[in-house]
This record gives C-alpha cells, sequence and structure tokens, in this order.
C-alpha cells in the first residue's frame, strides 16, 4: 500500500518490508528469559558447547517463520468488506464487513515506532478474542486505512474520504495532561505490583540463586548469623530499621505506580473530530484510537480512595470496543469534575442535575444481605466454645475463637449499613444513573434510548421479600440497579422499554 489511491484499489497487498523483521525482533522477546536462564544455569564449557548453537538456531527460525508469515499474509480492502488472507500449509481468508467493525485503532510499540511503523486493529465487537489486526504499515498508511475503513463503513460519496485522505479539520482539543499533571496523576497511582513480579520471577528462576527464598528457617539462621549485627543496637535501631523498610516499601510503591503511569498515560491528548472522540496516549507504545459519539452507550465516572478527598475523577465512554481488554474506554483519567463536564456534554449525556430525585435500595434487600453474611459468623462464634471445650484447648482459644466471627460479624454488618447509605439510583427523561460505592464511589451514566434490554431478576428470597434486581443491558456488560422494590422496579422497565422503541436502533449506527 503506498498511498491513498492503492488504499482503495480493492487489489490484494501486503504489509511493508519491514514488517517481518520488526516480527521477528518482537517475537524474539519470548525467548530472552529462557536464553538467560540457560545461560545462567550451565557452565561457561556446556554453554559454548550446547546453549550457543540452539540459541543461534531460534534465532534464526524465528527470523525465518516472521518472514514466511508476512511472505503469506495479505490484505484486500473491498467496496463492502475487508479481507485477511494468512497460511502457508493450511490457508484462511477472514473476510469482516464494514458495517461489523466498530473501531480502528493505531497502536505503536517501541521498536516499531522507531521505524515509523503502526499495528491498525479492527475491534468488531468479539470480545477481544479474534480481533482483526493488520501490522505493519507505516504511520501515513495506518491513518489512510483508517479513513477508508470508517468512510466505507459510514456509506459517504466524499470522494476524499473514499480515497482514504484523513480529514482532521474542525477538531479541538477538549482535555490534555501536561508532565506536571501526569506526575500528580502518577502519585496517586500507588502500587506494589513490582513484588509480586519479582516474586514469581524468584519462584521460577529459584535455582539460580545462593539460597532458598521460601524457607523460613534459612532467614531464621541469617539473622541468628550475618544478621545478629542488628541485634547489637538495641530494640530502638531494630524499629528504625523497621520504619526504614517500610519507608522502602512505599516508595518502591511510589515508582511504580509513577512508571506504570507515564508509560500509559505519557502526552494524553483528547480532541472531538468530524469522526468522534480521538485519544492518544502511551510512551513505548503509542495508541491512538477514534470512538464514534453515537456509539457511546454509557459513562462512568470513577475516583479513588485518597484521589476523591483532592477533588480528582475520571471519566470512561462504554462502547461495543475493547480497549486492553476492558468494555470501556478511558477518556479521561484524571481531572477535576468541572474539566469533565465538557466532555460529557459532547457525548450527549448529562451529569445528574442538583434537583434530581435519588433513591436507595430497598431497605429489607440490605438488611437480608447483611443477615446472610452475619448470621453464620455468628453462630461460629456461638459455637466455638462448645467446640473448644470438646477438643481440650486452653481457655485463650475459646475466646479467640469466639471474638474473630463476631468481630467479623460486626464489620459486614457496618459495611452493609454505609453500603446502602451510599448506593442509590435516579431515573429522569433520558437517563439512568447508579451510584455506587463509599470509599471510592463510582457513577454510571446510561441512556435510555440506546438501552439494550430491560430484565426484572428475582430470588426466593426476593419475591417473599418484595424486592428485585434490574439488570440492563448494555454495551460490553450490564447495568444493575440492586434491591430496588417489585413496584419501582416495574415502572423502570416500562420506562425504559417505552424508550428504547421510540427511536429506530438503525439512526443511531455508525
Amino acid at each position: 500500500m503506498s498511498g491513498s489511491a492503492d488504499t482503495a484499489s480493492g487489489e490484494w497487498r501486503r504489509t511493508s518490508p519491514l514488517g517481518f523483521l520488526l516480527g521477528a525482533v518482537m517475537n524474539l522477546r519470548h525467548l530472552l528469559l529462557p536464553m538467560v536462564a540457560a545461560f545462567f544455569g550451565t557452565s561457561a564449557e556446556r554453554a559454548a558447547l550446547y546453549v550457543v548453537p540452539v540459541v543461534l538456531v531460534g534465532v534464526g527460525l524465528t527470523f525465518l517463520l516472521s518472514w514466511v508469515a508476512w511472505r503469506h499474509f495479505h490484505y484486500q480492502i473491498g467496496d463492502s468488506d475487508i479481507r485477511v488472507q494468512r497460511g502457508l500449509l493450511s490457508r484462511t481468508v477472514r473476510s469482516v464487513p464494514y458495517e461489523r467493525i466498530h473501531d480502528v485503532t493505531l497502536e505503536q510499540a517501541l521498536i516499531p515506532r522507531l521505524f515509523g511503523m503502526v499495528e491498525v486493529k479492527f475491534e468488531t465487537g468479539a470480545g477481544g478474542k479474534d480481533e482483526l489486526k493488520i501490522q505493519y504499515v507505516t504511520d501515513a498508511e495506518g491513518a489512510a486505512l483508517r479513513e477508508t475503513v470508517r468512510a466505507r463503513k459510514s456509506s459517504k460519496t466524499d470522494t476524499s474520504e473514499a480515497e482514504g485522505v484523513p480529514s482532521e479539520g474542525g477538531s479541538r482539543v477538549l482535555f490534555a495532561m501536561d508532565d506536571r499533571r501526569l506526575l500528580t496523576f502518577g502519585l496517586f497511582e500507588f502500587s506494589l505490583i513490582v513484588f509480586a513480579v519479582l516474586a514469581g520471577a524468584t519462584q521460577q528462576f529459584d535455582f539460580l540463586l545462593p539460597f532458598e527464598p521460601w524457607d523460613p528457617e534459612a532467614w531464621m539462621d541469617w539473622l541468628a548469623g550475618s544478621g545478629d549485627w542488628l541485634q547489637a543496637f538495641g530494640f530502638a535501631a531494630q524499629a528504625i530499621g523497621v520504619l526504614l523498610a517500610l519507608a522502602t516499601l512505599g516508595l518502591v510503591g511510589l515508582v511504580t505506580g509513577l512508571s506504570r503511569t507515564v508509560l500509559r498515560d505519557y502526552r494524553f491528548t483528547l480532541e472531538e473530530t468530524p469522526k468522534g472522540l480521538r485519544r492518544r496516549r502511551g510512551l513505548l507504545t503509542r495508541t491512538d484510537v477514534v470512538m464514534p459519539i453515537r456509539r457511546v452507550q454509557a459513562l462512568k465516572v470513577t475516583t479513588g480512595i485518597v484521589r476523591r478527598r483532592f477533588g480528582w475523577h475520571g471519566l470512561s465512554v462504554v462502547s461495543l470496543a475493547q480497549d486492553a481488554g476492558a468494555g470501556h474506554h478511558v477518556v479521561i483519567p484524571f481531572a477535576r469534575m468541572d474539566e469533565i463536564a465538557p466532555v460529557v456534554e459532547v457525548t450527549g449525556f448529562e451529569l445528574p442535575s442538583a434537583d434530581l430525585v435519588w433513591q436507595r435500595p430497598s431497605l429489607r434487600h440490605r438488611l437480608d444481605r447483611a443477615a446472610l453474611a452475619v448470621v453464620p459468623l455468628a453462630g461460629a462464634a456461638a459455637a466455638a466454645p462448645a467446640l473448644n471445650t470438646y477438643l481440650g484447648l486452653g481457655m485463650t482459644a475459646p475466646l479467640m475463637a469466639s471474638f474473630a466471627p463476631l468481630l467479623v460479624a460486626i464489620v459486614a454488618g457496618a459495611r452493609g449499613y454505609y453500603l446502602w447509605r451510599h448506593d442509590r439510583h435516579a431515573v429522569d427523561a433520558r437517563h439512568i444513573y447508579v451510584r455506587r460505592g463509599w470509599l471510592s464511589p463510582k457513577l454510571d451514566i446510561a441512556s435510555r434510548i440506546k438501552l439494550q434490554s430491560v430484565e426484572i431478576v428475582r430470588g426466593p428470597l426476593a419475591r417473599r421479600r418484595g424486592y428485585a434486581d434490574v439488570k440492563l443491558g448494555v454495551a460490553g456488560g450490564t447495568l444493575e440497579l440492586v434491591g430496588v422494590p417489585v413496584e419501582e422496579a416495574q415502572q423502570i422497565r416500562v420506562a425504559v422499554l417505552n424508550s428504547i422503541t421510540s427511536l429506530d436502533f438503525s439512526r443511531l449506527a455508525g
């Protein structure tokens, strides 16, 4: 594909010849850890005799297989669909109609980005399991390919769009994160995932370590031997050592969260374009996603335990397309509500008004949930003394065995009460709002017109107690109103069904 004319020619085409080299280099990452383990796990003589030849053969096969895959990969931009043909021995031809393509994403990992190459992904609403992708083409070719697919999907007759010429005119920036905002966001993304990674790596490659990291006796022997110098400084020094260890743990968590945030959201920019919301972000892997506004079915406003105290929130749009395995796209990761409000308005939704009437779930529902959690624990607390007496244990054991379940029961009951106070829902003429959570509340906003289904679910206890769960079908999942009184649930179902049937959904396709 050398230009816009070729893009619309309808001929079978190959990707860039540089693609097979990039594919081979990317696949070599999977051989890196086995090669390192093989080198360190054998002696120098055996490594030179066995490991090096095996590694060279593996690298050669990787490049050969990558070349074969590139040589037998073709794609075609037809009038009604896009087709991909691949395979040497088993030939596969896949055809996807344009109306089944929900989104087109341009993604650049670090190595392809250095060479100006991009991977084009076509989201088809298959849950991310079998999406169509073309790798690798140049930046300009990828943008032209995306515009061509979008133009033919929309069945437009404009000549410039049919030829795949990107039309960025009329775009405006809705939100952008500068370096200061990015660093502030990273400080709130505290994470200890690095310790999980190190623990997993230690478990996989423990044979390379000079000691057994999972043996408690080995650590006790070290403290009694080489580590006995800690005991010479007394209790104060040991306490300072513990504080330093906790401070180091916190520092590592901050650095990890900051690193992940910078890698994911570097130069985060959200624009409004004639095609929809365009989001670009990433340091090493740069992604460029365009989300048609007409396909947005719901919004999610989120926050965190700490960041909500400082007024920081995030905004995501829910659509059929997938974003890193999730059924929603993050359009604003870290902002104030006055910055989120204009983006909500652009999507055609509205934030809850000050005079909106909120409803709590049925108190019976919350009491039943609390009882189901508390009663078994209270029973365990009551039976613990008799059980310990029968087993002949000491007096301390029965007290602890009774106190622990009772404490958990009290905490569960208090949690249920606070959840009941903070879980709310509201319905107006256009939207359904669901607010959940106490420490880190979340707000879901769904359009009544764009909902796909309404379901009322009642279990045996709910039927007897007079409440139900209302499940609303949206793209990528469900929106649920739990513990709603039956009369209110039926009213919501009727109202939503009237909204759904009031508009032909073909008018919303895009």
